[in-house]
């Protein structure tokens, strides 16, 4: 059976073992939206794992939701990721990146000239975001026309051809945490009439037309997705009324496009993985439907990770947080080392302290 510092092939991507850097969004992006020297090191640090998923990185300026995100759009931009994708392939590593809409989780301050943030609706969330302010309540969006779509799913292509630019082995598209595509998929968020509401299918439809989009533009094999059926990620919209519906219909049109991989988030996204107030959901009916590489994620052990990859249940796992306080993750799962603790006061934003300090084994 296959263990976790085996090798695969995940897609058009060799991979020297299968232990994935989760993307960890870490808010130090400098002037530009752009990476700097220091994620450059931070990134050089991780470079032995099997595959890096770069930070979630806006598709365009009006994607951002986060203050000192980084985008990947502008000529600057790919500039600045090529420094980092060397440095990891440098060390032998492989890097995707994850293309980001957040949709209605933003705030005005963060977007071009005030507008407000678009979605799918026009309903506000309640959740909060991250800005110059410090921690502020998300603003009111306004809901996509439709004329308006085939421009986001243009986007979405560019983006996915600058990451390629850039020097990227790949592309993960968000569509989970309740960002743009997941708010289009939900029935608790999408309250849409038309072609894209209503309907399992029509809810889909957006995320369809992205995935046609980039794996046009620069293969199926280099593109992966993200989904996360189960999660609220922190309470920013309820579940859709039939996730077990929607998302085996999404995953069901999914296979034919031969991706480079699906990642599933199981249960909350950075919470429990099977919340007690939740109903049960059945991942193996999902990956069952799916012929290509399946990763997994959220709160795996080593001896979990392990019990997936050999029942079949998962061909690559990923870990967040782990790799936040431990470089070394790799070496240190294969010796059974004790891990570093994290410092949670320093995940977003501020230097280098909690970000490359951390140190590895001797």
């Amino acid at each position: 059976m296959p263990s976790l510092f085996d090798p695969i092939q995940m897609g058009d991507i060799s991979l020297a073992n299968r232990i994935v850097m989760a993307p960890l969004t870490r808010n130090r992006a400098i002037e530009g939206q752009k990476p700097g020297p220091m994620t450059v090191t931070y990134y050089r640090q991780r470079a032995s794992a099997g595959l890096i998923i770069s930070e979630a990185s806006q598709i365009s300026p009006m994607a951002q939701g986060y203050l000192d995100t980084p985008g990947i759009y502008a000529k600057e931009q790919v500039a600045a990721w090529r420094q980092v994708t060397d440095a990891v392939h440098g060390e032998g590593g492989r890097i995707i990146c994850q293309l980001w809409h957040v949709g209605r989780i933003s705030h005005v301050s963060l977007l071009p000239d005030g507008a407000a943030p678009v979605s799918s609706t026009d309903q506000q969330s309640v959740a909060m975001t991250f800005t110059k302010d410090g921690f502020v309540p998300v603003s009111k969006p306004r809901a996509l026309r439709d004329d308006e779509l085939p421009k986001l799913v243009a986007d979405y292509g560019h983006a996915a051809e600058c990451a390629m630019e850039a020097g990227f082995d790949g592309v993960e598209i968000h569509a989970a945490n309740t960002y743009l595509l997941e708010q289009f998929l939900r029935d608790s968020i999408n309250d849409r009439v038309g072609a894209y509401g209503g309907s399992i299918e029509n809810r889909a439809r957006l995320v369809l037309e992205v995935v046609e989009e980039v794996t046009r533009l620069i293969g199926s094999g280099r593109t992966g997705i993200r989904l996360s059926p189960m999660t609220g990620f922190g309470n920013t919209a309820a579940l859709d009324s039939n996730p077990q519906a929607l998302y085996g219909y999404l995953v069901a049109q999914l296979a034919p496009f031969n991706l480079a991989y699906i990642h599933v988030i199981e249960g909350e996204t950075g919470g429990a993985r099977h919340p007690k107030d939740l109903t049960a959901f059945d991942y193996a009916a999902l990956r069952n439907s799916f012929p290509g590489v399946w990763m997994v994620n959220n709160g795996y052990s080593a001896a979990l990770a392990g019990e997936a990859l050999s029942s079949k249940a998962a061909d690559l796992i990923a870990f967040g947080r782990a790799f936040i306080s431990n470089p070394d993750l790799v070496r240190r799962l294969r010796e059974n080392a004790p891990l570093n603790e994290t410092q949670f006061d320093k995940l977003y934003g501020g230097g280098a302290e909690g970000y490359i300090d951390y140190p590895s084994l001797k």
